[in-house]
């Protein structure tokens, strides 16, 4: 079984409300123009697609922040750089927010997210039902919610306990021995540790929970992003934290493969030009 995963390609656009002017979407604007725009190039993200449809895997993994504010805009603009993905009859995608993407309480935002959700799961999940247990080929995808509103000097992640425990049960019913545990998330659990802190983060009593399903081995793999740069932390059956990089930046992509034989995982991280593609 093979899986791409990539993540944060923090699509931008002007803010094109007047509620905009007085949330944490203006700073977002900023940090786009005086900064962001600088590092990401959409054009990377096409290329990344296109890379995966030309050798469809069994499943894409997004894990988050494929806005930059979660304007309704920037999730149009998302979905459709990701709708050959969605078109494919080959390949199954799914996708888990960003903190990014829960950007602020506004009304307009909160449903573009929903909407946006919905429509990359192929219309199977809606947000509200996360947690839940997407079955693919060989492997159950534990997908989880990680993400709240923050204030504007937070860009950190809440998972309270009880939501912890609900992926717990999910994970609980997996036929361990022939059906690894795949988490997708957005924040890390192990690559970056608690480095993050309360601000960068992934906060509330539910890290606990899954900082000791994955040490447990419960959890087979983590797959995340937040942090714009690739790191693996497995060990010798590819079992552990395997974190992507923001697409839009450096354009790397992890390409996981699973041996069922073996029950054991293979990761390798690649960049543009990509191998057998055409970017």
């Amino acid at each position: 079984m093979r899986i791409v995963h990539f993540s944060d390609p923090h699509i931008s656009a002007v803010p094109d409300s007047f509620g905009a002017l007085f949330d944490k979407r203006i700073l977002g604007a900023a940090n786009y123009f005086l900064r962001r725009r600088w590092r990401h190039d959409d054009s990377l993200l096409a290329k990344a697609v296109e890379f995966i449809l030309d050798d469809p895997p069994d499943a894409v993994v997004c894990s988050g922040d494929i806005t930059s504010t979660g304007s309704p805009r920037e999730f149009e603009m998302a979905l459709d750089a990701l709708k050959p993905l969605l078109e494919s009859r080959s390949t199954r995608l799914l996708y888990v927010p960003g903190n990014h993407d829960a950007y602020v309480r506004d009304r307009r935002c909160a449903d573009a997210l929903r909407n946006a959700f919905a429509k990359l799961n192929g219309g199977e999940f809606q947000l509200e039902d996360l947690p839940v247990k997407a079955r693919v080929g060989d492997c159950d995808f534990i997908m989880i919610n990680e993400t709240a509103p923050t204030n504007p000097f937070l860009s950190s992640g809440f998972l309270d306990a009880e939501t912890a425990e609900k992926a717990a049960e999910l994970i609980g019913k997996t036929e361990r021995k022939t059906r690894p545990a795949i988490l997708v998330g957005h924040f890390p659990i192990k690559t970056a540790g608690k480095s993050l802190g309360n601000r960068r983060g992934l906060r509330g009593d539910g890290r606990t929970v899954l900082e000791k399903l994955l040490e447990s081995g419960a959890i087979d793999l983590s797959l995340c992003g937040h942090e714009h740069s690739n790191a693996i932390a497995v060990d010798e059956t590819g079992r552990g934290e395997a974190r992507a990089g923001a697409v839009t930046a450096s354009g790397d992509l992890n390409i996981i493969d699973y041996d069922s034989e073996r029950n054991a995982f293979s990761i390798e991280k690649i960049l543009p030009p990509y191998r057998g593609g055409t970017a």
